[in-house]
């Protein structure tokens, strides 16, 4: 299985965590680094197949911060579809414009489905705004050419997780805000679905329940975390139901 190119991304993480969040404890800085050394993205080759996903995005769409690959979001697919044939070019560090360059990898192969997971690297590393409107459309675009199916889904409220604290957190969650703004628009413009994980910190579960949600570097998902961004995926996106009907 493939690894990403880890020591950029993680470097770049570190850096960027070090640059904007003044009160973040340097020990959770080297847990994130950690964590996505360990972290590999989660593929499956069935020999039976009968449909097959592209996986690409960030940290979250390798699983960083899961206790094994099969507890990932990818995982948690391939449990429930075991025909299903899944590829993943997701890398830790990846932004909306990397995202882009994973499908441009694929060169002319088309997927019955294309899910996407990314956006905190463009929220953490300050992508300006210009900038990231145009990344995230091309992305979306992108993958419509590789897929009938392509379900967007980027990160949560950045703001809520334990890895940051006020006064930027609250930088953290404006920007999550003009994040979700976007994808909104490139899934309308590209008939993508999108998958909203965006909530208030009041009304956040990765806020409320911290410790249960995330891994221990307070920003990545935790086990539990990836199975609650599965469920909100199946419930409105229906992916589960989406990908049953390709084997038919």
């Amino acid at each position: 299985m493939r690894r990403p190119p880890m020591l950029l991304a993680v470097s770049l993480l570190a850096a960027a965590a070090v640059l904007v969040t003044s009160g973040c404890a340097a020990w959770r800085i080297r847990q994130s680094v950690e964590l996505a050394r360990q972290s590999e993205p989660f593929e499956a080759t069935p020999a039976d197949a009968s449909a097959t996903l592209l996986v690409v995005g960030d940290s979250t769409a390798v699983g960083t911060g899961a206790s094994s690959p099969a507890h990932s979001v990818a995982g948690l697919i391939a449990r429930d579809h075991p025909r299903l044939k899944i590829i993943n070019r997701a890398q830790d560090g990846a932004k909306f414009a990397d995202i882009a360059r994973q499908l441009e990898a694929v060169g002319e192969q088309r997927f019955d489905a294309i899910l996407v997971l990314g956006g905190g690297n463009d929220v953490i590393r300050l992508t300006r705004y210009p900038v990231l409107e145009q990344d995230v459309a091309r992305a979306a675009a992108l993958a419509r050419t590789h897929a009938n199916l392509v379900v967007i889904m980027p990160s949560g409220n950045v703001g809520s997780a334990p890895f940051f604290f006020a006064p930027v957190s609250w930088l953290m969650t404006k920007r999550s805000q003009v994040l979700h703004g976007f994808v909104r628009e490139a899934a309308q413009d590209n008939s993508a679905l999108y998958v909203n994980l965006y909530k208030d910190k009041a009304e956040d579960p990765f806020a409320q329940r911290p410790g249960e949600l995330n891994a221990k570097d307070g920003l990545h998902p935790s086990d539990a975390g990836y199975r609650l961004w599965y469920a909100e995926l199946n419930a409105q996106a229906d992916l589960s139901g989406r990908l049953s009907a390709l084997r038919r």
